[in-house]
């Protein structure tokens, strides 16, 4: 077996796996998570495949406690691993969802998935979501102060604006900023938001998350009823009963055309990410070992021009139903911080 091709994460960055590994499913969000050996199967298959970059947040309800035993058993092999945790969301009482991104929080927070972790450091940490009123600078500061004592190695941002995202780096350079990418989520392309554009500038990385479209692009899923009772897909406009339906004839056409070339659609649709740059890391995630194969083999695959081409034609031809988050997580994203008070 090929090993999987590694690119550096941002300028001057670590060498990380192309296409990374999301946990989150394993643990949260996507309905029941996984028994505890099931997970560590799927890590264990991870491994064995070559995927070294794997991605999660304290948010993740039992994920970070699920790779501390993974790396209680095996030890030898935290080294190989790039892990990326992630600190300032939370659950209210009520359901929703707070933010915190203030100095104090981010150093409490750090400790925190360091003890769920059972390690010593963490490869990448990123700021999960700016409050909208912690200057990004004091919270930059807060995760330097981590970097120096040897608890964090690279920093990162998720969500920001492309103005927090210049300010944070003029502190300290940022590593890497996660964002939703996929055929259903270009917003980061777009000029308005000039996310993608400041990224290339400042020589940041882009982490991809729910490059699939939180499993749209896998053609698995047809309906709502394909959904589990607590899977929180099923609150998001994207996949209402009005919505859903509509956004599957994107799905089938990048099906048509990965079926031309043999693959799945959800290996196309990553090889076109892929092929957007080298500074493009898709973390796709999944529970099932098949889909973690096929994911890792999307890095093997060769688009020639006319097939990034006809692939973007596609996308540019549907018509998105429904936004990529409710109300209230909307609020979130491309988050603008106040200056610094002199």
């Amino acid at each position: 077996m090929s090993k999987p091709p590694t690119r550096p994460l941002g300028k001057n960055g670590p060498e990380v796996t192309r296409v990374g590994f999301g946990l989150m499913g394993l643990s949260s969000y996507y309905g029941k998570p996984l028994p505890i050996e099931e997970g560590l199967h799927v890590l264990d298959q991870a491994y064995e495949l070559g995927e070294r970059f794997w991605d999660t947040a304290d948010v993740y309800s039992g994920n970070e406690e699920l790779l501390r035993e993974w790396f209680i058993r095996n030890p030898k092999k935290r080294q190989d691993i790039f892990l990326a945790t992630k600190f300032s969301l939370g659950a209210l009482p009520d359901g929703t969802t707070s933010r915190d991104s203030s100095p104090e929080y981010a150093l409490s927070a750090c400790e925190a998935s360091l003890r769920r972790l059972g390690l010593s450091y963490i490869d990448l940490y990123y700021c999960h979501r700016l409050d909208g009123k912690t200057p990004v600078e004091e919270t930059v500061k807060a995760m330097v102060q981590l970097k120096d004592a040897g608890k964090i190695k690279y920093l990162g941002l998720s969500e920001c604006s492309a103005a927090s995202l210049r300010r944070a780096h003029s502190i300290h350079p940022i590593s890497a900023v996660q964002m939703e990418y996929s055929p259903f989520s270009l917003e980061i392309e777009s000029s308005d938001y000039k996310l993608l554009e400041t990224c290339r500038d400042l020589g940041i990385a882009l982490v991809a998350y729910s490059p699939l479209g939180r499993g749209m692009m896998s053609g698995a899923l047809r309906s709502v009823a394909d959904f589990e009772d607590d899977d929180f897909r099923k609150k998001l406009p994207r996949f209402s009963a009005e919505n859903f339906p509509k956004n599957l004839q994107l799905v089938d056409s990048i099906s048509e055309l990965a079926a031309s070339k043999g693959i799945h659609s959800s290996q196309l649709t990553l090889a076109w990410l892929l092929a957007q740059g080298n500074d493009i890391f898709p973390i796709p995630g999944t529970t099932k070992v098949e889909r973690l194969k096929e994911n890792v083999d999307s890095m093997f695959v060769q688009l020639s021009g006319k097939d990034v081409a006809q692939f973007r034609e596609a996308v540019e031809k549907a018509n998105i139903h429904g936004e990529r988050s409710s109300d209230q997580l909307t609020e979130m994203l491309f988050v603008d911080t106040p200056l610094p008070s002199i």
